[in-house]
């Protein structure tokens, strides 16, 4: 089969192959097929160019809005995204080389204010303000479809910026069903996910 993904490689593409490998599937069992974000996305589903898609927001409300998908596996909330990955799973995160965040603390902590100065926002705006402060066509045409997608999606931000220890260990029991490298690896995780900037936000 083909599943549409935003691009190899992309969380997306990790997803769909973490969800295929929990049922003796390897990546190699189907094809994979970049469609890109947004419009395309929904273009590629209803053209009929892949035969399953692992992707967003909106897109995937708009696809099941349409009547063009029927969801199988949910991570817009905690509880889908628990169903799958046994826990928390964060994704949307500052990721850095620890050797940048060592030579430019100020750097990375003005990057981590700015993320959490943006998660307070979220915490308050309505979905109308989220609508209203987003590029037109991350609305698919549909502004009621989007405001509806993002209310649905608000509780599964994080109010404080921190990952949890549920967090980590998922993220590394996922890294270690999907990459050889990590198959036998033994990490720390408490030791790659650094919280003291996000603690000194001001």
């Amino acid at each position: 089969m083909k599943i549409g993904v935003t691009a190899p490689g992309s969380s997306t593409y990790l997803t769909a192959v973490y969800a295929m490998s929990k049922v003796g599937l390897k990546a190699s069992d189907a094809s994979f097929i970049g469609v890109g974000g947004g419009a395309s996305g929904v273009a590629a589903v209803k053209n009929g160019q892949v035969d399953a898609i692992s992707h967003l927001d909106p897109v995937i409300s708009k696809l099941e809005a349409d009547g063009d998908i029927t969801v199988l596996i949910d991570t817009r909330s905690e509880a889908g995204t628990k169903a799958l990955f046994g826990g928390t799973n964060p994704a949307a995160v500052l990721y850095l080389k620890k050797e940048f965040a060592d030579a430019n603390p100020v750097t990375t902590q003005r990057l981590t204010n700015a993320l959490y100065a943006a998660l307070q926002w979220l915490a308050k705006a309505t979905p109308t303000e989220v609508a209203d402060a987003v590029p037109p066509e991350y609305l698919l045409g549909d502004r009621a479809l989007y405001e509806a997608a993002v209310k649905a999606s608000l509780p599964s931000y994080s109010l404080t910026g921190v990952v949890t220890k549920e967090g980590m260990d998922s993220v590394y029991a996922t890294l270690k069903q999907l990459d050889p490298a990590f198959k036998d690896a033994s990490v720390d995780v408490s030791k790659t996910f650094i919280d003291k900037f996000v603690k000194e936000v001001k």
